[in-house]
């Protein structure tokens, strides 16, 4: 019994060890979304179609102050809230934080219409959003700033990046 028992302890902890969490695939080899040429799309990418970053993401270099200050106001809300509310004011405040975050960072671009006004690639989505930035946009110099601008400007993008990469068709699978 002993021994059947370390055996099975060795073979668990011989499994964790080879254990091998998914590879995220190099930019070059993610077959990037096509995007929609001109901003009738949902999301506003950050970068132009020749590469370079739009205009709003630089009048928004700091837009990520103001979504802070937006996401403090929000905890600050958040936590008066769970005095009242335990569970569900944590989950309140967050969202309030994100929204004024989100009010925060788009004032300080210059606001929808300027962000749709100086873009000229757009997505319907946040996953092909997230995927053409990354294997198009991901060895450009700015690219974190720009990632984290346009994460204040599209909260989901926070939580959809890494998925939408790592379930993206690659090159080679095609």
């Amino acid at each position: 019994m002993k021994s059947a028992i370390a055996l099975a302890i060795a073979l668990t902890l011989t499994g964790c060890a080879t254990y091998q969490a998914p590879q995220l695939a190099a930019p070059t080899a993610i077959l990037a979304p096509k995007p929609i040429l001109g901003n009738t799309g949902k999301y506003m990418s950050p970068y132009t179609e020749d590469g370079t970053v739009a205009v709003w993401v630089e009048k928004g270099r700091s837009a990520s102050a103001g979504s802070a200050i937006g996401g403090f106001l929000g905890a600050q809300a958040g936590q008066k809230m769970a005095e009242q509310i335990p569970f569900f004011g944590g989950i309140i405040g967050q969202a309030v934080g994100e929204s004024a975050g989100r009010a925060v960072a788009m004032k300080m671009v210059g606001g929808e219409e300027f962000i749709r006004a100086n873009s000229d690639l757009s997505f319907n989505s946040v996953q092909d959003l997230a995927v053409y930035m990354y294997a198009k946009n991901s060895a450009h110099k700015d690219f974190a700033e720009a990632l984290k601008l346009t994460q204040e400007i599209y909260p989901e993008l926070k939580t959809a990046y890494l998925p939408a990469i790592y379930a993206a068709p690659t090159i080679a699978a095609k």
